[in-house]
């Protein structure tokens, strides 16, 4: 009865914290009869004892959101929702937005994060990429006024997309697109947008506040992680590590990423280095096991990098990397 009542309460409420927990087995310590057989008391506490630790465990976890300013700007934030992050710039004139980060969940949060720091509306909202667990869940801010940007190549997949009857209904069309850059100006605030080439995808765009020195990067620069699953949507390996040195080249010194990494710091220069020299190393280490007839499957078990073994996904993700290396220096695509 009380791994059921627990359960229930964890499914109605998963921010329960330990106090709301200790009532529950306060009472139910007063209505259980001690008459009963010592093994069942001993059962028992174990399960209070339990459910103790696991109720600490709730009160520990991060809240679903949240909002942060960022130290030394006046009007920069993040807002974190789940494992995603995005960008806002408030100014006297407006805010710039970045990715709803929406997919399959309301937008309202990130709506409501805003309106909690300004009555300013929402101008703009610009896409990093076209991936919808970063894009999904932007009409509410169209809905609102904002006028929507993004790279070229972004609206060119989502008009296929749309095309094909695959279109998320709550994705919104670019109602600007980019090609190498552009600059927004609002409000006292510039914010460049950079095409720094083919990585994670094909339309990834770098967010630049030239003023404070901060860039807003999603998915293709990860913090102390390996490359995510096999590098899905890129053309070349090459053209991806030559997108890291162009955004390595751009004069900024904070990134804040599309996912909280490494404990949820801001990224430097010297992780996008990092980035560079794993991929390069993965780059030399693959086309070696591809000279000697290796890939697929072998060079995917064989070949590991232990200088990167304590970074994020290496056991899991590394095989996948190979693979993605693999398809180029093996069979040229």
């Amino acid at each position: 009865m009380l791994c059921r009542d627990r359960l229930a309460v964890k499914q109605r409420n998963k921010s329960l914290d330990a106090a709301f927990v200790s009532k529950r087995i306060l009472r139910l310590f007063r209505s259980y009869h001690f008459s009963r057989k010592p093994e069942m008391k001993a059962s028992f506490c174990i399960a209070v004892l339990a459910a103790l630790v696991t109720g600490s465990a709730f009160a520990q976890s991060p809240p679903q959101t949240s909002t942060r300013k960022v130290d030394g700007t006046d009007n920069v934030y993040i807002f974190r929702y789940g494992g995603h992050q995005s960008m806002f710039v408030v100014t006297p004139q407006g805010v710039i937005a970045t990715d709803p980060i929406s997919y399959l969940r309301p937008a309202k949060p990130y709506i409501d994060a805003i309106k909690a720091v300004t009555d300013k509306p929402i101008k703009y909202v610009i896409y990093s990429h076209h991936h919808y667990d970063h894009i999904a869940g932007g009409q509410p801010f169209k809905d609102l006024g904002a006028t929507f940007i993004a790279h070229k190549r972004t609206k060119e997949r989502l008009l296929e997309l749309k095309k094909q009857n695959s279109l998320l209904a709550d994705v919104v069309m670019p109602d600007q697109v980019v090609g190498d850059q552009k600059i927004i100006k609002l409000g006292g605030t510039t914010l460049e947008l950079d095409y720094v080439g083919r990585n994670h995808s094909d339309n990834s765009l770098v967010m630049r506040l030239p003023k404070e020195k901060i860039v807003f990067v999603v998915d293709f620069a990860p913090i102390e992680s390996v490359q995510f699953r096999n590098i899905p949507d890129n053309a070349s390996p090459l053209e991806y590590i030559a997108s890291l040195k162009r955004l390595a080249s751009l004069d900024w010194e904070r990134m804040i990423p599309g996912h909280p990494y490494a404990g949820g710091r801001f990224g430097t220069k010297k992780d996008v280095e990092a980035d560079i020299a794993y991929m390069e190393d993965l780059s030399a280490e693959v086309k070696k096991a591809a000279d000697a007839g290796k890939c697929f499957d072998t060079a995917m078990k064989e070949v590991k990098l232990p200088k990167y073994e304590k970074w994020a996904n290496y056991e899991a993700s590394l095989p996948a990397n190979v693979e993605r290396f693999c398809y180029w220096w093996g069979r040229g695509y």
